[in-house]
Order: C-alpha cells, then sequence, then structure tokens
C-alpha cells in the first residue's frame, strides 16, 4: 500500500533536512533502519485544487532512524498529493519540528 500512495518521483524532506526518494525511504521502513515507534497525527487540514491537495497537519512522532533515536517531539507536516491516473499519489512531503 505505502508503494501506491508514494509517487515514483516522491521527495520527503526530514525534520534533519535529509532529502529522500521513494526507494530510498519505502526500503529503509521495510528494513527498520527508519522505525516510527509513535506517529499520532492530530487534526488534518486539506487544501484542494484540481488534480492538487496540500495536507498539514501537527504529530508527536517518536522515531529510530539508523543508530539515533529522536524522542518525543511534535512535528509540522506538509504533504502535497497528485491525482495521477485516478489515484492520489504524495508527490512531496516535508516534517519539521515545532520548538
Amino acid at each position: 500500500v505505502a508503494r501506491q500512495i508514494h509517487a515514483n518521483d516522491v521527495q520527503l524532506i526530514n525534520p534533519s533536512g535529509e532529502s529522500l526518494l521513494r526507494e530510498q525511504y519505502l526500503d529503509a521502513v521495510a528494513s527498520g533502519d527508519i522505525d516510527y515507534l509513535v506517529w499520532e497525527p492530530d487534526a488534518i487540514e486539506v487544501r484542494l485544487s484540481g488534480e492538487m491537495a496540500v495536507i498539514r497537519y501537527s504529530s508527536q512522532l517518536e522515531i529510530v532512524a539508523g543508530d539515533q533515536r529522536a524522542p518525543l517531539r511534535h512535528y509540522w507536516h506538509t504533504d502535497s498529493y497528485e491525482r495521477r491516473n485516478g489515484q492520489w499519489q504524495a508527490v512531496w512531503s516535508q516534517a519539521t519540528e515545532i520548538r
């Protein structure tokens, strides 16, 4: 399912500013190199225009990435989706820590 909702050309920017392409991200999640220990989103807001949608929400997130563990913190997320062949797919995603 994750491969279906992430476009082939998706780009994800994590809170550290690192850019990940689809296969880098999904392979890291599948291998356990990225492990979401807690992911609790708050209310999601959506802006829709034709074949594009932007969603924004905050979350509480605790994650292990490689040998680094990020403790439970709050983040803003902004994700852009495009409708391609009748299916919504993520094309850009960015998370920023709330301080």
